[in-house]
């Protein structure tokens, strides 16, 4: 592929990124075709940093747990708990033990430490409390929202008592069994129990809207902020709960979907309070309808990225990660008529590629997508270039190892499995 595009690349910096936009979005968003990659966790951290510095984006946002994300928010904020501690607790998927991550959150620490919370940097999860093996017990969710209620509104108003919920709750291990993943039957989701869960939740999240006003005034907004985190992911397990119970072959569609659109009102509740920078796998960040074959079957649904952009217009932009090489994984020199392999020709170790640029270049002779012998990278679709601001090239990943252990850091596959 004989496409000369020197003319628009350029160096992994935080100028040169803001120059491919309209303006400062609400959510920048980065992704990445393969987890835990060293390489590439590095240079996020790198380009974060200049974002926050240069640009006053004030919160970053990772592919992780929600609410366990919230121990790393007190964390970098206050100093509350210890490193070790907020990267063995507050990340889910194992992302804790992954070098790059331990290295932001020791950063966005110490960048706080002298300033005052006006100033500071906010960590936060966007994903749902939710794993390849299932889905968490609503339980946490569920009773802190109630708390939180019970601490601030007549008692006479609230649906339900806390006994009454953690009757209704039972034990944990009947949300949480794993084999209800590949089991419908196995499943909590549409018991009686559950549906009575469901009506009460939407009640407590109504009179949470309907008092907003005398909640920010007898706590605080960052209060009601927690409280609105809680009533969005007691809502979206209930309704993933539900649709694992469900046997019809729209189920895993429906989960794909939920979960996303679970991430994506997390993003957009971080829109409201500000600038944030935003990571995750390049599926789940892209515009374009996710798609993909589970047991033989297609599954399509919109991914996060899509449902933000379709809210924010040019408040969304979105850069994706491609590799050339991850060598250990079996991901040898990309073939040179591929997009990675026009890129991998360049002499930069890392670059930044005017995306709508790059589709130009190539006009009607778009490659076909790389092929990966690794299911855990997911390769740049050449049919998405259009919807994508901006190209982060990095060209050789080397072995993840974890922080501290020297073993190799876990990996994960694409949003087809992990995500």
């Amino acid at each position: 592929m004989a496409t000369d595009i020197k003319d628009i690349t350029h160096a992994v910096e935080a100028c040169a990124v803001m120059d491919l936009l309209p303006g400062r979005p609400r959510l920048l968003a980065l992704g990445e075709p393969t987890h835990g990659a060293g390489t590439v966790l590095d240079t996020r951290n790198e380009l974060f940093r200049q974002l926050v510095e240069q640009e006053g984006y004030r919160t970053i946002s990772i592919e992780s747990d929600c609410l366990m994300g919230l121990l790393v928010d007190d964390y970098v904020t206050s100093g509350a708990g210890t490193l070790d501690e907020v990267m063995e607790r507050g990340f889910s998927h194992a992302w804790g033990a992954f070098a790059g991550n331990r290295e932001l959150v020791r950063w966005m620490r110490e960048h706080n430490e002298s300033r005052p919370a006006s100033e500071q940097v906010r960590f936060a999860g966007f994903d749902g409390p939710l794993e390849i093996t299932g889905a968490a017990s609503p339980r946490q969710a569920l009773t802190a929202l109630h708390g939180h209620l019970s601490s601030h509104v007549e008692a006479e108003l609230l649906p339900c008592t806390a006994q009454t919920l953690d009757r209704l709750l039972g034990p944990d291990d009947r949300w949480t069994d794993p084999s209800a993943m590949t089991d419908p039957a196995r499943s909590f989701g549409q018991s009686a129990e559950a549906a009575r869960l469901r009506l009460l939740t939407d009640d407590l999240v109504a009179l949470l809207d309907a008092r907003t006003p005398q909640l920010i005034a007898s706590d605080s907004r960052e209060g009601w902020h927690r409280a609105r985190l809680y009533g969005r992911t007691a809502v979206g397990l209930l309704r993933y709960h539900f649709w694992m119970a469900d046997a019809s072959p729209s189920r895993f569609s429906w989960l794909m979907g939920l979960r996303d659109s679970m991430m994506a009102a997390n993003l957009l509740a971080l829109a409201e309070r500000g600038p944030a920078l935003v990571n995750a796998h390049n599926g789940h960040l892209q515009r374009d309808r996710s798609t993909t074959l589970m047991a033989g079957r297609p599954l399509e649904w919109w991914s996060a990225g899509a449902l933000v952009s379709a809210r924010l217009g040019e408040g969304y932009a979105f850069l994706a990660t491609a590799l050339g090489t991850v060598r250990h994984q079996g991901v040898d020199a990309p073939p040179p008529a591929s997009v990675e392999g026009l890129l991998y020709a360049l002499r930069e170790d890392r670059c930044l590629v005017d995306a709508a640029g790059l589709a130009a270049r190539l006009g009607d002779r778009r490659p076909a997508p790389r092929v990966s012998p690794y299911y855990g990278y997911s390769p740049l679709d050449p049919a998405h270039l259009e919807r994508i601001d901006g190209i982060v090239f990095v060209k050789d990943v080397p072995r993840s190892r974890g922080p501290s252990t020297g073993r190799p850091a876990p990996a994960y596959g694409g949003p087809a499995s992990r995500g």
